[in-house]
């Protein structure tokens, strides 16, 4: 069996996110794609967050989550940015729902985009937080994958 696997056409893992997915240069979601389901998934999560916020802001800056993704779907974000159908969108740290690009504040950041498989669509409320989120999909991780890449002012 495939592992799960996260890449983007928009940047290679570990490289450089390009200036138009940032909060102040556009704020386009990159193109995420994603292939290796697991036999059992019902559905996806993505959480997006910058560990490197932790000294300025003091937390771990979350910048999108998305759950109840299709398994099928191989991929979201990007072009026109529209979710596949079912998938939901939480609030950030910027407090709205929806994606909220790379923005760090002192220098350069790595951001972390986490691909779950998961046994069971969630079903959370949309706007739901981080917390929320991962409340909900305890003990049903399958799988995981990561994709990270980096943003300077």
């Amino acid at each position: 069996m495939a592992a799960l696997r996260l890449s983007s056409p928009a940047f290679a893992h570990g490289s450089e996110i390009p200036r138009r997915h940032g909060y102040k240069n556009g704020n386009a979601p990159p193109p995420l794609e994603f292939g290796g389901v697991p036999d059992g998934c019902r559905s996806l999560a993505l959480i997006v967050d910058d560990p490197d916020a932790l000294k300025p802001a003091g937390r771990v800056w979350v910048h999108w989550t998305v759950w109840d993704i299709p398994p099928d779907a191989g991929r979201i974000g990007g072009g026109d940015a529209r979710l596949p159908g079912g998938a939901v969108e939480g609030n950030t740290d910027f407090g709205s729902a929806g994606y909220g690009g790379p923005a760090p504040p002192d220098g350069r950041h790595t951001y972390v985009f986490t691909l779950y498989a998961l046994d069971a669509r969630l079903g959370l409320a949309a706007g739901s937080d981080r917390a929320a989120l991962e409340g909900a999909m305890r003990g049903r991780v399958i799988d995981r994958a990561v994709l990270t890449g980096t943003y300077a002012p």
